[in-house]
């Protein structure tokens, strides 16, 4: 295959298939059937080729220093009418951005002569000589200088200003006692001697302070141009980095079926982010889509799946699909599909429309309930059907006054306050961990351990929202207690207590390989879809705002 032509279907693999009648919704989707075959052929491709020096870390002993990659695949349909699909990685493989079996990127910054890496050149250049200059025994040997100048200033100046200020309480009690023996005319002397003495420990700490600063002050002249050529060359570096980064920025050029073209600077500009971010364009599906339009093929369906070990904070599985991501892709594909019938987006339904919400509780303080699973918490931006909703016309007159949520898929106990003092009442415990709190999973595989603790702090993965990023620099603690309830053929049935009430915690510590490595079973942003997320908010227990007695509440969801 070269890079610009289709890998047909085999009549007999796509016989009886039916062809999409809209494109795949990119950010949420079941892989069409087409898809699939291509996936298949890939993955086999890539199972059995040895053309590409790459570690995908699928051997135990190749898992330490493996690199997974996302792939993808676009079924097309020709110019004649004839079915295939493209083929694409995201990112670069191997260290590098074109392989025979791959469409190309859609600006190669690796290309021999590319503008990228003669303004990488010149950046590492302005780079040498800045650390030519910082490596100058002259200004090294002014740096050491002046570092132990500053510390021996600052000890002696410290060591005089106790010392005066010992001899300044030696006056104080000498005045004292000389006051009440000698004559007042005696006193007047001893006085003014106490004051030259004074006035010489002043002069002292004059003389001392400009001793260092003059010292001080040859050591940054002497190593002031020094700093200039450095500060000129970082100054200069910033702007060519800048010049060259806006560069590279517009020379990525994408296209929709109209073939109108759009540069990435210009389809970020109009976004929160105002500038794309980094990688932004290296996704496989705008590439697999430029690549399209280039050649006037018709896109019918697209699918993406990880291939290899999985990265250190994202929860990915070797073989298993995933959606375009939203920070980075999003907006490119927005241009990229303009005009081209998609798929409904599943998150805009309402699936929790005919769900029944049941009152567990109620008093005047506070209501229980029982939330089904795909019903929001409150009102969603598209979606204002929520537990929120439902009690403002259950309760009439009472405003509901939301304490804690449970994600959409989850279902479970919630408490909801009916007065300001129980929702503060209740909330400071929610927020002081006094309330306990218990869910019920399903895992999607068989756990070897009976019980544990996991700790793996989380943050927010800001170019795919909701999900979630294990981050140990810069995440916030996230701590889960687990006890197995059941082991069955294929799955676990779990007890999960959090300590803490991070977003999606539960689901990111079952998830995750340093986790539980086992996802919940229908968790569609870290695992795979099924019927529903097998997870369940089980027992809730916290003290009751006015009487002070405990309350706890239990319904069992039986997975």
């Amino acid at each position: 295959m070269n890079q610009n032509s289709i890998t047909y279907f085999s009549a007999n693999a796509i016989n009886g298939i039916a062809l999409p009648q809209r494109f795949t919704f990119p950010f949420y989707y079941e892989p069409h059937t087409l898809t699939k075959i291509a996936t298949a052929e890939l993955q086999h491709y890539l199972q059995t080729q040895t053309d590409l020096d790459h570690n995908f870390g699928l051997t135990e002993k190749d898992k330490e220093l493996g690199v997974g990659k996302m792939f993808g695949v676009l079924v097309v349909e020709d110019t004649e009418g004839k079915l295939g699909y493209l083929s694409a990685f995201s990112g670069k493989l191997a260290g590098s951005n074109t392989h025979q079996k791959f469409v190309p990127p859609v600006f190669d910054m690796l290309a021999e002569d590319s503008f990228f890496l003669q303004g990488q050149e010149l950046l590492n250049t302005i780079n040498k000589q800045v650390k030519i200059i910082e490596a100058n025994e002259t200004y090294a040997g002014l740096k050491q200088e002046l570092k132990q100048a500053t510390v021996q200033s600052a000890q002696e100046i410290a060591a005089l200003k106790n010392q005066l200020k010992s001899n300044k309480e030696i006056r104080k009690h000498v005045r004292t006692e000389q006051k009440t023996i000698l004559t007042e005319l005696d006193y007047a002397f001893f006085e003014a001697y106490l004051v030259r003495h004074s006035l010489y420990d002043k002069h002292l700490y004059a003389v001392l302070l400009d001793k260092w600063k003059q010292h001080i002050d040859r050591l940054q002249v002497a190593m002031a141009q020094f700093d200039t050529d450095i500060e000129a060359l970082k100054k200069e570096r910033k702007e060519k980095s800048a010049a060259l980064q806006q560069q590279i920025f517009e020379q990525y050029v994408f296209l929709n079926k109209d073939r109108k073209k759009k540069s990435l600077y210009a389809i970020f500009s109009d976004t929160v982010f105002g500038k794309p971010p980094a990688a932004a364009g290296e996704c496989a599906t705008p590439k697999l889509l430029q690549q399209a339009f280039l050649h006037g093929y018709k896109p019918l369906a697209m699918a993406e799946f990880w291939w290899g070990v999985p990265p250190k904070s994202e929860i990915r599985k070797h073989k298993q699909f995933y959606p375009a991501c939203t920070g980075k892709c999003k907006p490119i594909l927005e241009h990229m599909l303009e005009g081209i019938a998609l798929d409904d987006n599943p998150l805009l339904k309402n699936t929790g429309e005919g769900k029944t919400l049941e009152i567990i509780y109620e008093d005047d303080s506070f209501v229980v309930v029982n939330k089904p699973a795909d019903l929001l918490s409150v009102p969603g931006i598209q979606i204002q059907d929520s537990v929120y909703t439902r009690l403002q016309t259950t309760l009439g007159t009472v405003e509901p006054l939301i304490i804690h949520r449970l994600d959409m898929p989850t279902s479970g106990l919630l408490v909801v306050a009916k007065t300001k003092e129980a929702h503060k009442h209740i909330q400071r415990q929610f927020i002081k961990r006094t309330v306990t709190k218990r869910y019920t999973a399903l895992l999607s595989k068989v756990i070897e351990a009976t019980e544990g603790e996991i700790s793996l702090p989380l943050r927010g993965d800001l170019d795919n929202r909701p999900r979630q990023l294990v981050c140990f620099d810069f995440g916030k603690k996230a701590i889960t207690k687990w006890k197995v309830i059941e082991k069955y053929a294929n799955t676990t049935k779990i007890h999960f207590w959090p300590l803490t009430g991070r977003t999606h915690q539960l689901r990111m510590h079952a998830a995750h390989e340093l986790g539980l490595n086992a996802p919940i079973v229908g968790d569609a942003l870290y695992g795979t879809t099924a019927e529903r997320l097998h997870l369940h908010a089980a027992f809730l227990e916290f003290t009751h705002p006015l009487t002070g007695e405990m309350m706890g509440f239990e319904v069992v969801e039986d997975f």
